[in-house]
């Protein structure tokens, strides 16, 4: 008899995970640290591996080589108790479309030992949990894409796993679904649960993610906080736009002077920007503007953004990247 525990500060560990489909390395040696009860996102574009190092993680996918732990219980040995602690939810709706929300979310909750009582009102339950309530009678072929997506999360949901496993789940949804899908995510982090999310959106990263793994071509290629990732490829910038653009040699010798960068002009729109290392010192240049009697139309200070940092690391961004890979084409039919 195996004991399910779920001590120790990671949800999931894993250390050089490789999967090899032919001639592809889907996955080339991934290392992962999930902190539990946080939300830490996958980042990448389609092919980079992210739906593999999941499925492997959820045990779905046996490793060519490296291990995975999950609360401390590893993916291959002790798949059963692995299983007992995760929920999945796939990019497609693993849900019966002959029959209606309520039925398809008790026929699950039977599935997994609950009385029928019991699975009735854990029914009810995440259907007004996930806005489903008014449609809990219609059938699944008269659902749109985002109600099926909010159904399938619910099924995951049934058993209250510790960890929730979403390969990109938001993909295809309208900007409103897609919201609330967020604020459904936030929730269940709020209340207990740790999240491995997959995504090829970098605004999801970045409004979800405690922490983010940046994975190309079945590497991990940078690890942090969305702010470490920005940071880690150069400095927020200054933008100003000025009322006057004859003032723009006088603003470029003060910037230079001050702030000791060398800005890059636009004479057209009267906009200057400069590289910011250091906020404080911003202050001192537009007092020397004020007294040199330079007029301001518009100020902001800019961060980089995760697309850059994509751009950076890899050499192209996240929605211009390359299709899928046969191999990972394959897994997602052989899942859907």
């Amino acid at each position: 008899m195996h004991t399910i525990t779920r001590n120790g500060d990671w949800a999931v560990e894993a250390d050089g995970l490789v999967k090899v489909f032919g001639t592809n390395r889907a996955v080339d040696g991934v290392d992962l640290r999930v902190a539990t009860g946080t939300v830490y996102g996958v980042l990448g574009p389609n092919g980079a591996g992210k739906t593999t190092t999941i499925s492997m993680l959820a045990t779905l996918l046996r490793p060519d080589a490296g291990t995975g732990r999950i609360f401390g219980h590893d993916v291959q040995r002790e798949a059963q108790v692995v299983r007992q602690l995760i929920g999945v939810t796939g990019q497609y709706a693993s849900v019966d479309e002959t029959l209606s929300a309520t039925e398809n979310l008790v026929l699950f909750s039977r599935l997994l030992g609950l009385t029928h009582t019991a699975a009735k009102a854990k029914a009810a339950e995440l259907l007004e949990e996930f806005g489903l309530t008014d449609a809990a009678k219609r059938p699944l072929k008269k659902f749109s894409g985002g109600m099926r997506r909010r159904l399938d999360l619910a099924a995951s949901l049934i058993a209250q796993p510790p960890l929730i496993f979403l390969d990109e789940p938001t993909t295809g949804l309208d900007p409103r679904t897609r919201a609330q899908m967020w604020d459904t995510i936030r929730r269940l982090v709020a209340t207990g649960s740790t999240v491995l999310l997959t995504t090829q959106y970098l605004d999801e990263a970045d409004q979800l993610a405690d922490r983010i793994a940046v994975i190309d071509h079945g590497r991990v290629v940078a690890e942090g906080t969305a702010d470490e990732l920005k940071a880690s490829i150069g400095a927020s910038s200054l933008q100003l736009r000025l009322q006057d653009p004859r003032d723009l040699d006088d603003v470029r010798v003060a910037i230079e002077r001050v702030l000791r960068v060398t800005p890059t002009i636009s004479p057209e729109a009267g906009r200057i920007t400069a590289p910011m290392d250091d906020p404080d010192v911003v202050t001192e240049l537009l007092l020397t503007l004020r007294d040199e009697g330079v007029h301001l139309a518009e100020l902001s200070v800019q961060k980089p953004t995760l697309d850059e940092v994509f751009l950076t690391l890899t050499g192209h961004g996240v929605e211009d990247a390359a299709s899928a890979t046969e191999a990972e084409t394959e897994l997602e039919r052989s899942r859907a």
